[in-house]
């Protein structure tokens, strides 16, 4: 009974042992069947060791190790499933092939897995005995195992190049299909999730002389130019292929009394300085000991770089470095991008569509207030001591001054709009209460009131003045 897996640097051909390990070879070759393993990343290699492969997320944060067929066609509450040790097997030649398992908690000769397995890449591996279960040997394709234990590898074990699983071939199956399983007629489309496991591509071509300091480099340079290209689908970045400007210096380590002016003072020597900008906690204002300057033209910035490095400013030794940010950058197209957008309603630029359903504005305040008062219900405590009338005792009598002309009043309607009036003077200390002289100038509640409390009463009259 055997399997050819197709993999990136060639084939290998597994022959299964169905009378030691009947359980994991029928695992094993159900999911060859329906394709589970293609695209699958070969990792953990540890030189002249072993290599391990099988799980078609390795590498990312989405893997949950694998499943068995079992998990696949009946749920995750059977992912892995026990199995034996099969004693009188070891790992004592190159290619052996054995399921990855832990411990079972209830039966120590027992062992959980999964759809993981292992390839040993040496001779007499007994550290692996009792520890992962064998199920089959490599009959063919030793170059391929050479040439995945040469591979180059970073300090996790994982090859820098990926190295794939691209198809599996089921030569003989002995076994029934379980109920549920579906053999595709043709090789599935890897995922979303396994593409974003790729690193570098196993099938692009790279220098054969370059060395593991080069290849680490360009593994770095496209996993930023992947996370650039995610920042740019999210909207972070205006285009993947920004880069910061050239012109502005990030200055850190600085002492926290120093301000935005001190620095303009200091670097303004090298050229003409646009911004200056120490960056400040915006809750509570306080320095967070670093800066940015923007100076008007490179060279300028280039100099002060080289000049200002390790400088004493306000006793504290400053770094100095080429800024890295493209805040400004990416702010600058979002105005850009929002003025543009301006006419639109709704949406990502409908600014003005917004602005009409704003609550409060000053024009609406000005039209919707009362005229005597300018912050509706805020009031002045000056303008209302003036406005507000004085009840803790009586106006002064004065006698009634007759300016009519032609056109004027008579006294009559005179003394009903002065009862109507808001303002008052308040009498002399000596003088009784107002109730005694005058009760015809004020209304039938204001008496009523009065009557319940003793307007000479100080916290009574204190209220009522605010």
């Amino acid at each position: 009974m055997s399997v050819l897996l197709e993999t990136s640097l060639g084939d290998i051909v597994i022959d299964l042992l169905v009378d030691e390990s009947p359980k994991a070879c029928e695992n094993f070759l159900k999911l060859c069947k329906i394709k589970y393993y293609n695209f699958s990343p070969v990792h953990s290699v540890q030189k002249n060791f072993t290599f391990q492969t099988g799980d078609p997320l390795a590498e990312s944060p989405e893997s949950d190790g694998g499943s068995s067929i079992w998990g696949v066609l009946d749920g995750p509450s059977k992912r892995t499933f026990a199995l034996p040790v099969p004693p009188k097997l070891k790992h004592d030649v190159k290619g052996t092939v054995s399921l990855a398992t832990v411990a079972s908690p209830h039966d120590p000769d027992e062992r959980i897995a999964a759809s993981q397995f292992i390839v040993t890449l040496g001779d007499n591996l007994d550290y692996l005995d009792g520890k992962a279960v064998i199920f089959g040997k490599v009959v063919e394709g030793f170059d391929v195992l050479d040439k995945v234990n040469d591979s180059f590898i970073d300090g996790a074990g994982r090859p820098l190049k990926d190295i794939r699983i691209r198809h599996t071939v089921v030569l003989d199956d002995p076994f029934d299909d379980p109920p549920g399983l579906v053999e595709p007629a043709e090789s599935p489309v890897p995922s979303k999730a396994q593409l974003a496991t790729v690193r570098i591509a196993d099938d692009e071509e790279l220098d054969d002389n370059m060395d593991e300091e080069s290849m680490e480099k360009l593994r770095r340079e496209r996993e930023a130019r992947a996370q650039a290209l995610t920042l740019e689908m999210v909207g972070d970045l205006p285009f993947a292929e920004i880069k910061p400007p050239e012109n502005i210096l990030f200055v850190c380590k600085l002492n926290p009394v120093t301000q935005d002016e001190d620095l303009h003072l200091i670097f303004s020597r090298f050229g003409q300085i646009l911004s200056c900008e120490v960056i400040r906690d915006k809750r509570t204002g306080d320095s967070l000991q670093y800066a940015f300057i923007e100076f008007e033209n490179q060279k300028d910035c280039e100099q002060a770089y080289f000049k200002m490095q390790g400088v004493l400013i306000d006793d504290h030794r400053i770094h100095v470095d080429f800024s890295q940010s493209v805040s400004k950058l990416s702010e600058s197209w979002r105005n850009a991008t929002v003025t543009k957008r301006s006419g639109q309603r709704g949406g990502f630029g409908g600014v003005a569509g917004l602005e009409q359903k704003r609550q409060y504005r000053a024009s609406d305040t000005a039209t919707t207030t009362r005229p005597d008062d300018d912050y509706g219900m805020v009031f002045r405590k000056n303008e209302s001591r003036r406005r507000s009338p004085s009840r803790s005792s009586p106006p002064r009598k004065s006698a009634p001054r007759d300016r009519r002309g032609s056109g004027s009043p008579p006294p009559e309607s005179r003394r009903h709009r002065y009862r109507d009036r808001s303002h008052s003077r308040s009498p002399h200390r000596g003088e009784r209460s107002y109730r005694e002289k005058d009760r015809s100038r004020y209304d039938d509640r204001d008496r009523d009131r009065d009557r319940r409390r003793d307007p000479r009463d100080d916290r009574y009259r204190d209220r009522r003045r605010w």
